[in-house]
């Protein structure tokens, strides 16, 4: 039985990962942190400040984050000091925080990190790169949407995106949408849509001359977020002290 914790367990993403491991036969869970003090299908939540005190007492084997950055780091250096082994799906990170949460994670505690748990989002990335490798003359443009509350900008996915076509293709020069005089250079467009409840879209374009070809994945449900999550959980229980990526998690 794993004994799993999620942290921001109030929002609409810790409640779907709650229930999913409350009803998971193989699951324990154990209650969860957040800003306030709640219940979570019955099992407490105490407030973020108490994460140390409710990692020893309730010894969950692993904790599910999906908070925002500030916290989130918090609580993988709380994690990494009670031997629990993250699921990370938080982004927004800078780069002083990711080497922050490498410095704590590495050599303490296994810890799946990814910007997108859907296992359509990384065959995705999968394909955009292989697109990438055949079609660099091609002009490129990256278009994601979210829902109204989305906290940042590109999401994490398309962040992930941006740097799969920079491995592929070099460090080409970003243009966040587009405005006055629009002269295509050798740039990657990226476009962002916030409104309504929208899960989350992405697409890649890649154009040339007489032809398009374009690569996109829709999410209509937040669950499947979450069973990707909470499918790398069971999966980095007992695993060696360091971070994988989503793509360990399915072999790909």
């Amino acid at each position: 039985m794993i004994k799993v914790a999620v942290s921001g367990a109030l929002g609409r993403m810790g409640t779907t990962i709650g229930r999913i491991v409350d009803e998971a036969p193989d699951m324990e869970l154990v209650g969860g942190v957040d800003v306030r003090e709640g219940t979570l299908f019955g099992k407490e939540v105490v407030p973020a400040a108490r994460i140390d005190e409710f990692l020893k007492e309730k010894k969950p084997d692993i904790l599910i984050d999906f908070t925002v950055a500030a916290a989130a780091v918090e609580n993988i250096r709380a994690a990494a000091r009670n031997n629990v082994a993250l699921v990370v799906g938080t982004t927004g990170f800078s780069s002083e925080q990711r080497e922050s949460i490498r410095n704590a994670i590495e050599g303490n505690i296994p810890a799946v990190i990814s910007s997108n748990f859907s296992v359509g989002v990384n065959i995705f990335w999968k394909l955009v790169r292989e697109a990438a490798r055949e079609l660099g003359d091609y002009d490129i443009e990256v278009t994601e949407a979210h829902h109204r509350y989305k906290k940042d900008a590109p999401s994490g996915t398309a962040k992930t995106i941006l740097e799969i076509l920079d491995q592929e293709l070099g460090d080409r020069e970003k243009v966040y949408g587009r405005v006055g005089a629009t002269e295509r250079k050798n740039e990657i467009g990226v476009h962002v849509v916030r409104g309504g409840d929208i899960v989350g879209d992405h697409s890649v374009l890649f154009a040339g001359n007489f032809e398009c070809i374009e690569i996109s994945h829709r999410a209509y449900d937040r669950a499947v977020f979450a069973q990707g999550a909470v499918r790398a959980a069971r999966w980095v229980a007992g695993r060696e002290p360091r971070i994988y990526a989503m793509q360990d998690v399915l072999g790909i």
